[in-house]
């Protein structure tokens, strides 16, 4: 058995107040038994505006929240997947997943592809890509303790075309840590993620921020884990009041049977390959 944990907390504007929320999540995670921690997009801070998203940007060897946690992964004897934020060379920053392994070295990155420009009826309206770059390709998957990890980002999870070409590359695992709005979660949320998993046979893990950021923005939260049959193992509800972890266990050999059973043979005679 190999378990993995999905952390759930509210970033604000600090920092401080962030890392301290994400060392709670690594000591519920080792407690548990988890060989790898899953945590949001956006863990080190979210910010009231586009000009204070890039004013609080730092490079990861003078972020206090990544050296931090670089520092935990090592005592806790931990991998860490966590969404940051960098400095981009145009002055923006680059939203950006990293994975911290059990010695505290920060082993991979990936810099979101699909950035999150929208104006929803009813709903906040939000333009990424005032404050982000975006990011150019996907990283091919690696290897980690709970098995081969594809990374995505949130907004990412409404293109398929970016799961199954981690699945085409042998992901196990596909990972979507999220800072998603409340309208969208309601209607699209489990169902992408359950998707995601069923056409891809494989596990998704999906990190999520959960309630009030500050006056203008709130996370739908629902951390979930969802295995290659599309089951949820373990969902979190919306509560922001503490951070939250879910544990479950990935299960290469079920992941190995579902494969096996039913063979996603595809006509890319017919249609390209993605």
């Amino acid at each position: 058995m190999v378990l993995a944990a999905v952390g759930q907390l509210c970033s604000t504007a600090s920092l401080a107040t962030n890392l301290a929320q994400c060392q709670t999540l690594v000591r519920k995670a080792a407690t548990a038994g988890a060989k790898a921690l899953f945590l949001p997009e956006a863990s080190d801070y979210i910010a009231s505006s586009p000009a204070e998203t890039i004013s609080l940007a730092r490079s990861v060897q003078d972020s206090e929240f990544v050296l931090g946690l670089q520092k935990e992964a090592q005592l806790a004897n931990l991998h860490i997947n966590v969404g940051i934020h960098e400095p981009a060379p145009d002055g923006r920053v680059k939203n950006t997943l990293i994975w911290i392994d059990e010695k505290g070295n920060i082993t991979q990155r990936y810099q979101k592809v699909h950035l999150f420009d929208v104006d929803i009826k009813g709903g906040p309206v939000l333009k990424e890509s005032a404050s982000v770059e975006k990011g150019m390709e996907i990283l091919p998957p690696f290897e980690t303790p709970v098995g081969r990890v594809g990374l995505a980002i949130c907004f990412d999870l409404r293109f398929p075309e970016m799961s199954l070409a981690l699945r085409r590359q042998n992901a196990q695992i596909i990972t979507y840590p999220s800072a998603f709005t409340v309208p969208t979660g309601k209607a699209h949320w489990e169902t992408l993620l359950r998707a995601r998993a069923i056409e891809t046979q494989s596990y998704v893990v999906a990190a999520a921020q959960a309630g009030p950021h500050n006056e203008k923005r709130r996370s739908y939260g629902h951390s979930m884990i969802v295995n290659p049959w599309g089951e949820v193992l373990a969902q979190l509800g919306d509560d922001h009041q503490e951070p939250q972890v879910a544990i479950a266990d990935i299960d290469l050999d079920f992941l190995a049977k579902v494969r096996k059973e039913i063979p996603l043979l595809r006509r890319t005679d017919i249609y390209p390959e993605v």
